[in-house]
């Protein structure tokens, strides 16, 4: 058994200790993170308005990207059918994910456009003149007259494309912006940029073995009143593939998992300074399986470190 895993004390008591130094023991975890309704989905707060969302969205990068074709259309519209119905409420996409965008639209029209839709999307195009139009093609193809957020996508041309945002947010045609990356060497980057405009949002990369986030942009995001959306959350499904061959821990029955879906994304959103998780998928079950992972307790900051640990042991 690796060390990793037999100084699973030593690692927990290390950051027990470093979280009283720093004092984030009182500012990250606070009692209300158990004071949940363990029937419904949990819910995180936007700090910049005090609204709850889902804590459990939906990515689109590839799983919608099936185009004209009528039977991968109903089956993904029965995917989103059973994301709303579960609970969720974002649906995060871009123009850079092929005919995602039309899909979604497509499948809201079938749906009747729920209305606990959160709809964000992108801009991205490197023309900075362009970021306007693209935002309404976006719009267009959603079938919406706004989005609940807009992002830069990955920086591209982003003093041009916010400079927008912010216009269209006073405008009232969105009500939240952001910036994303899913790229930690841009990290000092968008800390800059964090640090200098007023995003309501920043999405990155985040899950139990990619952790980089949580040097600086995570508590920096959570000093600053940032929501976080954590992309990627099992690394392109890899992590399903690498862990599914391992049984969980025992101690994952005392916050209720009994899958690994369900334990890797306890792990990321409960994180004080993360906001909602988006893993895409373009099966009902798997969609079923990620929103359960909303559900029943979360891991408090000992458990968190013992996850981590576990699977350092694997």
């Amino acid at each position: 058994m690796p060390n990793s895993y037999l100084n699973r004390r030593d690692f927990i008591q290390g950051l027990l200790a470093q979280s009283l130094l720093t004092g984030t023991m009182t500012t990250l975890w606070p009692g209300s993170l158990q004071a949940q309704n363990h029937s419904t989905i949990f819910k995180k707060i936007i700090p910049s308005t005090g609204e709850k969302i889902p804590a459990i969205g939906i990515g689109s990068w590839i799983n919608f990207n099936v185009g004209p074709n009528p039977t991968l259309r109903k089956s993904r519209t029965e995917v989103l059918r059973a994301f709303f119905e579960g609970g969720g409420a974002m649906v995060d996409s871009s123009p850079m994910y092929g005919s995602s965008e039309e899909v979604i639209g497509y499948m809201l029209k079938e749906l009747s456009y729920p209305q606990s839709l959160f709809g964000a999307t992108k801009v991205w195009t490197s023309f900075e003149g362009q970021g306007l139009t693209q935002i309404k093609q976006s719009m267009k193809l959603w079938g919406i007259k706004k989005f609940d957020l807009l992002q830069v996508h990955n920086l591209v041309a982003w003093k041009a494309h916010l400079k927008i945002l912010k216009t269209l947010k006073k405008e009232g045609l969105v009500r939240y912006i952001g910036i994303t990356t899913s790229h930690s060497r841009r990290h000092n980057e968008f800390l800059e940029i964090m640090k200098s405009e007023p995003l309501d949002f920043v999405q990155l990369t985040y899950n139990i073995e990619n952790r980089a986030a949580e040097k600086t942009l995570l508590p920096f995001a959570a000093d600053k009143g940032i929501a976080v959306i954590a992309n990627r959350p099992f690394s392109r499904g890899r992590l399903i593939d690498r862990y599914s061959t391992h049984p969980l821990p025992d101690f994952a029955k005392e916050i209720n998992c009994t899958n690994w879906p369900q334990f890797l994304l306890k792990f990321i959103i409960s994180h004080p300074a993360l906001t909602v998780a988006i893993p895409a998928t373009s099966r009902v079950d798997h969609v079923k399986e990620n929103l359960s992972a909303g559900l029943g307790p979360m891991p408090d900051l000992k458990m968190r470190a013992e996850m981590a640990a576990y699977i350092s042991s694997l």
